[in-house]
């Protein structure tokens, strides 16, 4: 992963091999990014992405090992006590361009994956939501 910085703004590569929400994550809690936005472009030959079911509160996750573009990622990123928290969704183009998407939890780059990270000097945090079982944004 390499990366420029112009104020609160990163311009961020990711390259071959590295996986999308590990180097956020690790990138998040080296620059102290406690809250921010993230918008992207890329490829990659696996990813993990889920569909939250409310009724049953849990995601239902799939697995996807196969060439593809990555349309579109976008997200935000927070924070818990275990720190940076990322929540991502991921469109995704198939070799026969159909698409497919959902809740980002892996994404293995195959190519490049080029990241626009917009950090604010904010610190929101997320609690548990009994109503959803989701975590939420905490003010």
């Amino acid at each position: 992963m390499e990366y420029t910085r112009y104020e609160n703004a990163y311009v961020i590569r990711l390259d071959k091999g590295e996986e999308l929400t590990r180097c956020l994550t690790d990138f998040c809690e080296k620059e102290r990014i406690s809250y921010g936005t993230v918008s992207g472009i890329g490829a990659c030959n696996h990813v993990l992405i889920g569909l939250y079911d409310m009724e049953e509160q849990l995601f239902h996750e799939k697995e996807f090992n196969e060439a593809m573009e990555i349309i579109h990622v976008t997200g935000n990123i927070s924070h818990t006590h275990d720190g940076p928290y990322l929540h991502l969704h991921v469109t995704l183009a198939r070799q026969d361009l159909s698409m497919i998407g959902g809740h980002l939890k892996e994404c293995t780059i195959s190519a490049t994956c080029e990241l626009h990270l917009q950090a604010y000097p904010l610190k929101i945090g997320r609690k548990p939501d009994p109503e959803t079982g989701l975590n939420i944004y905490r003010f």
